[in-house]
C-alpha cells in the first residue's frame, strides 16, 4: 500500500518527507484554501519538495465537464507527469474523466462514497478511486469495508484502477487497509505522526540508550565508544 500525505502545509510535508517513506501528496480545494496562497504557487512548491517521481494529486473545481477538462489539463501541464487530476465522481465528472484519460491525463476519482461510484470511475479510466473512510463512517456505514469492497470489485472485473483511501481519523483504519492490501492511502500529517506515536516505543528506546551509556559512558554511541 502506497502512503501519501493529505496536506498542503509545505513545512509539514517537508518534515514528513525527510523522515518517512512517502509516495506522494494529495490536496483538495479546502486544504489549499487553508494555505491562504495562490493554489498553483502552493502546488508548485509541493512538487519541488517531493520531486518529479512522487505522486501529486490536485482537484479540479469547475462544475461542468468542459470546465473540469480545462482544469485537469492545466493541473497536469503545470505540475508534471506524475500528477493526477482529481475529478469528482458525479455525472459531469465521469464525462470529464473519459476525456482527460483519452488525452493522457492521469485521473483520481474523488468524492467516492459508494462502490458503484468507484466502479464507474474505474471503467472511465481513472487510475485511483478515493473513498472517504471517516465520512462514510459518519454516515452510519463502514468506511474500511467500503474501501475493501471497491478493491475487490476492481480485481474481480479486471479494472486497472486502485483504491486511494482518504479521510482517516485514526491509525487503526490505516492498519486495516494496509492488511487488506489496497492500493494506497492518503493520510493527514497528524495521523501519520500517530502511526508511531506510542509511549511504549519511546520507553524501550530510552531504556536501550540508558543501558548502553551505563556501559560506555554518557553521550557515547556505537560510533563514538
Amino acid at each position: 500500500m502506497k502512503l501519501l500525505i493529505d496536506d498542503a502545509d509545505v513545512n509539514a510535508i517537508r518534515r514528513l518527507i525527510d523522515y518517512y517513506p512517502i509516495d506522494g501528496v494529495t490536496t483538495n480545494p479546502t486544504i489549499l484554501a487553508r494555505s491562504g496562497r495562490s493554489p498553483f504557487d502552493v502546488l508548485g512548491e509541493i512538487r519541488s519538495i517531493i520531486g518529479p517521481e512522487a505522486e501529486l494529486h490536485a482537484q479540479v473545481t469547475a462544475r461542468d465537464a468542459a470546465g473540469m477538462i480545462e482544469d485537469g489539463r492545466r493541473i497536469a501541464g503545470e505540475l508534471g507527469p506524475n500528477t493526477f487530476a482529481k475529478v469528482p465522481s458525479v455525472p459531469e465528472g465521469f464525462k470529464a474523466m473519459k476525456a482527460l484519460v483519452s488525452e493522457g491525463v492521469k485521473v483520481t476519482a474523488t468524492a467516492v462514497y459508494t462502490p458503484l461510484q468507484a466502479y464507474l470511475a474505474g471503467k472511465a479510466g481513472a487510475s485511483y478511486a478515493a473513498p472517504y473512510i471517516n465520512r462514510i463512517d459518519n454516515m452510519g456505514y463502514d468506511g474500511v469495508a467500503v474501501a475493501c469492497a471497491i478493491h475487490d470489485i476492481f480485481r474481480a472485473n479486471g479494472i486497472a484502477c486502485n483504491v486511494l483511501a482518504a479521510s482517516f481519523k485514526n491509525s487503526q483504519q490505516v492498519l486495516e487497509l494496509a492488511q487488506y492490501g489496497v492500493g494506497a492511502a492518503t493520510v493527514a500529517s497528524s495521523v501519520i505522526d500517530g502511526l508511531v506515536k506510542n509511549p511504549a516505543i519511546d520507553a524501550a528506546v530510552d531504556a536501550f540508550i540508558s543501558d548502553f551509556e551505563g556501559l560506555v559512558g554518557a553521550g557515547k554511541t556505537m560510533a563514538s565508544c
